[in-house]
């Protein structure tokens, strides 16, 4: 106990060091939407994205410049590992800036200063070229248009200057075959000079276009606008103009990123198109439409009273929880979101069980589209159940574009994780009672849950004693161990409960529907029992001993399959279990899992030191964004996001999805907390507000 009151000590020292070791910005008490840096520092920065549910922006240190680009749905072929992975799309934004013929960049420059903007999904910079000029940029993916993004820079003189702007397209060296180009068209008295570069992916084949047009300031004679060829896959459209002292300059940057996988048009002439469309758009027509899509999207928001680090902390989740899905997509989200390709972009458990809970209840329209794309590659799923000898439907451990299996060559494992179609179904079932649409659980919901419940029939086996029991297994826990060392183990605790959700969940289903439940069903879901210890806790797994765990697999029963329901089976279970987790490197959800079972268990201070040890530790610099686990440095990782969201809601908060649609625990708030306003909350848009 001592050796833990040492490591608490040093965690709070170390959380109450970050904002000097980080340089954040802040007069007084955080801001609630922005998070800002003073003069970042390159070489400990992770970057923060902009992103509209298809494209990812992430920043760079660089002042003018952007960091990696994602296209969502976008897939190639990695020649080591073999599977399909997001690729570092191609680049239409970055500025090259001279002011009197010096350099724009980050030694050059004086009071360089980043934020993002959470409330307007908008990231800014300013800085000073000294005696020459102040500069302010931003940048945003616009909500209002998938494929599309502008950026904005003002420069005010302090001196008669000269400004040279060029902007940059890149076509990194993994694309194939680039094609630079740039065109004019005449709209009326004005002309619009278009860049745009195609290229092709090194495996597939698939074609990427961005292009982008450079708007100038009208209130300046407008430059002519010159075009120049730089390395490979790499061109630039330019232009010089003198500024008068005192007088700001400002130029939009629009740009638009596509592939063949979005349209199937010519890419590079649909690029052009959107291209000449937002140019005639107008900036501001573009920027106030996109601010109206934010404005409605945080019409659902998470409001404490009396802790402003944990609200823009909040924020700041929900800001990449609606930043990296977007309804009618057909998009669902990797454990990294559009923040870059960790986890080379695929879908995982992630989705349904971490993410998808919160926006359900904030966004349904945004869950939907991550069963949307289940739903979609459902054929993908009977195919590999099909191919493994088994009914239904098995869907894969990792999923891109296709829906087969995407797990990296070497690994084998992948196959036997087989609870993933059950949380897919749990996340259609809830998708239903939350919005209580019946031609959707016809048309959507039911095939997913009959094509599962199927599939788990036909993958059970009887025991010599006429129950059924599940082997060869992976559970929640990656870490176990069966007793010849290998990972498969029977009767995996969080698989078995999973399973069973999912068959007694398809009966209802079917019944709502006026249909006859297969089968089947209803025998496996009574004779498939979760095994225990002597003194009635239950076992991970057929050969579980008390080994370390990696994750939350047992406690996962109280909630939330809600299978464990007294206050004492949660706790002894809860407390059991703890003791085999390290307290380093734990994933972020399963401390999320711990808070929502001390909250539902009444023990508020344990509830708040878990929700604290979802996120805290896992932050990286300079705007705390949140990696896998405390020493992770793949960001942004919007499951923990997902699961430190649910600590609030159906922690804190009580909030649970059931038959009722949604119901309330008792709120357990942390002491400090004077309040939390839950708004927009379900398909009535109701406002839930718990009080000290």
């Amino acid at each position: 106990m001592e050796k833990y009151k040492i490591q608490r000590f040093r965690f709070i020292f170390s959380l109450l060091l970050m904002p000097f070791i980080c340089v954040m910005a802040y007069a007084g008490e955080p801001d609630p939407w922005l998070l800002t840096v003073e003069n970042p520092d390159a070489d400990n920065y992770y970057g923060i994205s902009v992103a509209n549910g298809q494209m990812g922006i992430l920043s760079s240190p660089e002042p003018l410049k952007t960091g990696k680009l994602v296209l969502g749905g976008v897939y190639d072929v990695s020649g080591r590992a073999r599977i399909n992975q997001f690729m570092p799309a191609l680049k239409m934004l970055d500025i090259d800036m001279r002011i009197n013929g010096r350099a724009v960049n980050r030694r050059s420059v004086k009071d360089f200063t980043q934020t993002l903007d959470m409330r307007h999904a908008c990231f800014k910079g300013s800085f000073t070229m000294t005696g020459r000029a102040n500069v302010e940029y931003s940048y945003m993916a616009l909500r209002n248009l998938p494929y599309n993004c502008m950026m904005t820079i003002t420069v005010t003189p302090l001196e008669d200057v000269m400004l040279e702007v060029s902007n940059i397209l890149t076509a990194g060296p993994i694309w194939k075959d680039p094609e630079e180009n740039f065109t004019s068209v005449k709209d009326g008295d004005r002309t619009y000079y278009i860049a745009y570069t195609t290229a092709k992916s090194p495996v597939k084949g698939i074609v990427m276009g961005a292009s982008s047009v450079m708007l100038p300031d009208t209130s300046y004679a407008l430059p002519l606008i010159s075009h120049k060829l730089g390395d490979y896959g790499v061109h630039s459209q330019a232009f010089s103009i003198s500024l008068k002292k005192h007088r700001p300059y400002t130029l939009h940057v629009v740009g638009t990123l596509m592939s063949d996988v979005n349209t199937k048009n010519i890419v590079s002439n649909e690029v052009m198109r959107q291209a000449f469309y937002v140019a005639v758009e107008g900036a501001e027509r573009l920027r106030k439409k996109h601010l109206d899509e934010w404005d409605e999207l945080w019409k659902s928001d998470i409001i404490i009273d009396g802790d402003a680090q944990s609200q823009q902390d909040i924020h700041s989740m929900l800001y990449h929880l609606y930043s990296f899905v977007r309804a009618g997509s057909g998009l669902s989200t990797s454990p990294m979101g559009l923040s870059g390709d960790g986890y080379s972009g695929h879908v995982f458990w992630d989705t349904e069980t971490w993410i998808y809970p919160p926006l359900l209840l904030l966004h349904p329209e945004l869950a939907h589209e991550m069963l949307e794309y289940r739903f979609n590659r459902l054929d993908g799923a009977r195919q590999k159940a099909y191919t493994h000898g088994y009914k239904g439907a098995m869907f894969p451990w990792e999923s891109a574009a296709s829906g087969n299996e995407e797990i990296q060559y070497g690994n084998l494992y992948g196959h036997y994780e087989v609870h993933i179609g059950a949380d897919i179904a749990l996340a259609a079932w809830q998708y239903y009672l939350v919005t209580r649409d019946t031609e959707w659980l016809r048309t959507r919901g039911y095939p997913l849950l009959e094509a599962t419940a199927d599939f788990y029939v036909s993958r059970v086996e009887r025991d010599d004693k006429g129950s059924y029991i599940l082997k060869n297994v992976i559970g929640a826990d990656e870490r176990n161990k069966n007793l010849h060392g290998g990972k498969t183990v029977d009767n995996n605790a969080y698989t078995i409960g999973a399973v069973k959700a999912n068959l007694h969940n398809a009966v209802l289903a079917a019944r709502k529907l006026g249909l006859v439940p297969h089968p089947g069903w209803s025998e496996v879901e009574q004779k498939l029992s979760f095994e225990h210890f002597d003194n009635g806790l239950i076992r991970e797994h057929s050969t579980y001993n008390g080994e370390d765990t990696k994750q939350a697999d047992v406690v996962l029963l109280a909630y939330p399959l809600n299978f464990l329901k007294s206050k004492e089976d949660v706790s002894r279970n809860l407390e059991y279990y703890l003791r085999t987790v390290p307290r380093k490197k734990t994933p972020a959800m399963s401390k999320a899992i711990y808070s929502i079972l001390y909250s539902q268990t009444g023990d508020r201070d344990k509830a708040w030191q878990y929700f604290e040890e979802s996120y805290l530790p896992n932050l990286n610099p300079p705007f705390r964004v949140i990696a896998e686990f405390d020493g992770g440095t793949n960001p942004y990782f919007i499951t923990g996001a997902g699961g430190t969201l649910q600590a609030v809601m159906m922690g804190f908060c009580g909030l649970r999805i059931d038959e009722k649609g949604i119901s309330q625990l008792t709120p357990q708030l942390p002491r400090h907390w004077k309040s939390v306003t839950l708004t927009g909350i379900g398909p009535q848009h109701k406002t839930i507000k718990i009080n000290q």
